[in-house]
């Protein structure tokens, strides 16, 4: 990821531009800092990829869990409104985050003030 960042510095804009690694030994933020189980696995697939929709075998196969794991707490992310069915499509059913969820609003909210943070340390290093 590129990152261009404007911010004034006494008499003259200063304009950066740095790539920064937003992951770890392949670990975002948010499984950095919320460990490496596989609801969070799935949480931070899923709020990264908010805007589409998946089925629950990309869901696994994305967020690098088993697809018998997922079905063993899939139905209580359903149930508490964390993700919704947005359509049908041949025999699978596709899911995304429900972002209409004031909790998921929240979590969208957490995992970007984790990573810019990050990326503020980042910067300043």
């Amino acid at each position: 990821m590129f990152l261009i960042l404007k911010y004034k510095n006494i008499n003259r804009n200063i304009y950066i531009c740095r790539y920064i690694d937003l992951f770890m030994e392949n670990k975002s933020i948010f499984i950095e800092i919320f460990g490496n189980n596989p609801v969070m696995k799935v949480l931070d697939f899923m709020i990264t990829y908010q805007l589409f929709d998946y089925p629950l075998t990309e869901i696994a196969k994305n967020s690098e869990v088993s697809y018998s794991t997922l079905q063993t707490f899939w139905e209580r992310l359903e149930r508490n409104g964390i993700v919704i069915k947005t359509r049908r499509v041949g025999k699978s059913d596709l899911y995304k985050l429900n972002t209409e969820n004031p909790a998921v609003q929240q979590l969208i909210k957490l995992d970007w003030n984790l990573t810019s943070g990050r990326l503020s340390k980042e910067l300043l290093a």
